[in-house]
């Protein structure tokens, strides 16, 4: 496992891109949160809005780039033949699948940890200047509440979780553009399913269905009662969606030649 994961990390860390798409986290995650953070006012008590939330916004965009991480680190492989080189090395493939995961989990840890810790102090430094103060209910933010500690943490774990998803998916089709339209459509979509339909119960479902929504409710810190899941079983929700995409592609993997 060892030989297979350092082979994983040099082809990751080699690719031209993993960089700039490391960084595009980080990029992406705070520019959105600091923008939502500047914007966003709360001039009376009770205005309503989830500080700790509004300041993770962010990683609604950044997601898209670890799922692209993610796709391109399986398929690129396919697309120059240079899988056959490492089925060669390191045959058994679930093995192969482990190690990717592992160093791919690494990475968007790394980068989303340094993206969600700096969309924190910058919301912390922006919310109080639009009225998100002491004295309208909002102290400021830290990690030393444990909702807002939960909220950062699940943060990180959502992209972990995602680049996995991505892993699976790019691991089952082995096509980069099939495998952005699976993943867009699974992370996208059927989080904007629910307001498709008219039927509360079919709201509901659906919203509980989309590893979006659910997923993002660890994020909650205020009027968690408003939500379908909790902010644990959100996440898990997600996670459910990370596992099956990684079994179909580790026995699709399994029964194909290459």
């Amino acid at each position: 496992m060892r030989y297979a994961l350092h082979a994983e990390y040099t082809k990751l860390r080699t690719l031209p891109s993993t960089g700039w798409l490391l960084l595009a986290v980080v990029a992406l995650t705070v520019g959105v949160g600091a923008a939502a953070a500047a914007t966003v006012s709360c001039h009376a008590t009770g205005c309503g809005y989830d500080a700790p939330k509004l300041a993770l916004s962010g990683v609604l965009a950044g997601q898209a780039v670890v799922a692209l991480l993610a796709i391109t680190a399986v398929t690129g492989e396919h697309s120059t033949g240079t899988a056959a080189v490492t089925l060669a090395a390191v045959p058994r493939r679930g093995r192969v699948l482990v190690a990717k995961a592992i160093v791919l989990a690494g990475l968007t840890g790394a980068a989303g940890t340094v993206g969600v810790l700096c969309s924190v102090l910058v919301a912390r430094l922006l919310l109080p200047g639009n009225g998100f103060t002491a004295a309208n209910g909002y102290p400021p933010l830290s990690l030393a509440d444990g909702a807002t500690l939960r909220a950062a943490a699940g943060s990180v774990l959502y992209l972990i979780l995602i680049a996995l998803f991505g892993l699976g998916v790019g691991t089952a089709a082995r096509d980069a553009a099939a495998s952005v339209g699976v993943t867009g459509g699974v992370v996208y979509v059927l989080q904007i399913a629910p307001f498709l339909v008219t039927d509360p119960d079919w709201q509901q479902a659906l919203w509980r269905l989309s590893p979006t929504n659910a997923g993002l409710t660890i994020q909650a810190t205020r009027n968690l009662s408003a939500y379908p899941l909790g902010p644990w079983a959100g996440l898990g929700v997600l996670a459910a969606w990370t596992t099956v995409a990684l079994a179909i592609g580790a026995v699709l993997s399994h029964r194909r030649d290459l």
